[in-house]
């Protein structure tokens, strides 16, 4: 089954097509271009994809969208491929009878999204569709739209934002029957004057919120109530999650699981499910009472909800685990390179802290990104949770990290150093059999590299 026609992308674009063709995926990228895929070639603000068109077919696109002709080649000419990619995006949420749920927050956001179409995908095989990597931007979140098959039964789509409106403009593309915030932190905190009005830029999702719809809120935020606010104009129905009393879908009782992650007895309207959870941390538990709300409000399966969550592998940048070789034998590496705000930081170093280890705890840790005026502070105060996970040696990345090193004092064995390419000499040389390695940091600091060198032995 194709994805989509050339006419009904020209109809969906306004554009106009140079011949019959069919595609079955959509891409922007021409590094990322199969056999088969639609590349939509947009001007950006450092290229022009119209550049790759040549690259695109080479490596088989059937089709592009194009600000101009291409001739020898199947395509649709529109005068703008961003507007297009967009208008495609729509028509592909027009057409859906897919039931659809947008899931945003300043942490949780891609674990959660992906724990859902795992849970979705074991309750309708092959008819679930997500949005891949944090593809939860302006042209993300279309692009997301546009590949969704036009038999999918199911749409989890994130969505992201570091300034207000871009949310409200989002939800209105997603329309989602089920609308996530998994939590509120400083993220982004320098665009914003307070965490109250982070709050209020992340309930922006409820805007767009399809007739009967429901808004799932963290019930222990100490902003759940101007999240409900927030919602209570768009949906049909509210539904807290947490761990404390009064909420919808609560964690009644926890213990932590024998290898790091956690078996939980949750409460819902209609009953209790026991489960279990393989991702380490608290803040997963969380994760998982967002994912039961969301797939009982599109009528999953709860039980097949609980198994994905047993199965659920640590994603790359986000909670991955790897075995990394060293002299001697093998160090766990927790891989938190992709992203980071004070949140959560605090959450991976207590997942550092409950590791078992035979050797040492080392914290490779990246400065935190547009936290703005309180950046400072923001990073001294990550002293205390160093502190309580035990970590015998800190390597701290990047100028913003001057303050946790003031911070830590004599009290932590660490290093100071201005980028990753230094920290990775230091990390081969600290790393010995059984130490435990958290490595986490904004994207923007590179400590992927960090990961891949340790893991790949890359220099």
């Amino acid at each position: 089954m194709s994805l989509w026609t050339s006419e009904e992308i020209a109809i969906a674009v306004r554009g106009a097509e140079s011949g019959p063709f069919e595609v079955t995926g959509v891409t922007f990228d021409s590094r990322e271009v199969g056999p088969g895929d639609l590349f939509v070639a947009m001007k950006g603000e450092h290229t022009d994809g119209h550049k790759f068109l040549d690259r695109a077919f080479a490596a088989g696109a059937a089709g592009a969208i194009a600000e101009r002709k291409v001739p020898g080649y199947h395509h649709v000419e529109v005068w703008n491929s961003f507007e297009a990619l967009n208008a495609l995006g729509r028509a592909s949420r027009a057409r859906t009878q897919a039931k659809v749920i947008g899931v945003t927050g300043s942490v949780g956001k891609t674990g959660t999204k992906e724990a859902l179409y795992a849970a979705l995908d074991r309750f309708a095989p092959g008819r679930a569709h997500r949005s891949v990597k944090s593809y939860n931007n302006h042209t993300g979140v279309p692009l997301s739209l546009a590949r969704m098959p036009r038999d999918a039964r199911f749409g989890v789509f994130e969505m992201g934002m570091n300034h207000a409106g871009e949310l409200a403009a989002l939800t209105r593309l997603v329309r989602p029957h089920v609308a996530i915030v998994t939590a509120i932190a400083p993220a982004h905190r320098e665009f914003f004057a307070s965490e109250a009005k982070i709050a209020d830029a992340k309930g922006e999702i409820f805007q767009g919120l399809a007739p009967g719809g429901t808004a799932i809120v963290p019930h222990d935020s100490p902003h759940r109530d101007r999240l409900i606010k927030a919602a209570e104009p768009h949906a049909a129905r509210i539904v807290t999650f947490g761990q404390s009393e009064g909420a919808d879908v609560r964690a009644a009782y926890v213990v932590r699981g024998p290898k790091g992650g956690s078996m939980v007895t949750a409460a819902l309207p209609g009953g209790q499910l026991s489960f279990t959870i393989r991702q380490p941390g608290l803040h997963w538990i969380d994760n998982s009472l967002a994912v039961l709300a969301a797939v009982e409000a599109v009528g999953g399966d709860l039980a097949l909800a609980g198994l994905a969550l047993a199965d659920l592998e640590g994603l790359k940048g986000r909670g991955a685990r790897l075995q990394v070789p060293v002299e001697g034998g093998a160090a766990l590496l927790i891989d938190e390179s992709y992203n980071a705000n004070p949140a959560s930081m605090a959450a991976t170093l207590k997942v550092l802290a409950d590791e078992k280890v035979a050797g040492r705890r080392i914290a490779v840790l990246g400065a935190m990104r547009e936290l703005g005026e309180g950046s400072e502070a923001y990073h001294a105060a990550l002293a205390a949770p160093v502190a309580a996970a035990g970590v015998d040696y800190a390597i701290l990345v990047g100028e913003e990290m001057r303050s946790l090193a003031k911070a830590l004092g004599a009290g932590t064995e660490m290093a100071h150093v201005p980028d990753a390419a230094a920290a990775i000499a230091l990390a081969r040389e600290a790393i010995g059999p059984g130490d435990a390695v958290l490595v986490k940091g904004s994207n923007s600091i590179g400590l992927a590299a960090l990961v891949e060198a340790l893991a790949g032995g890359k220099s």
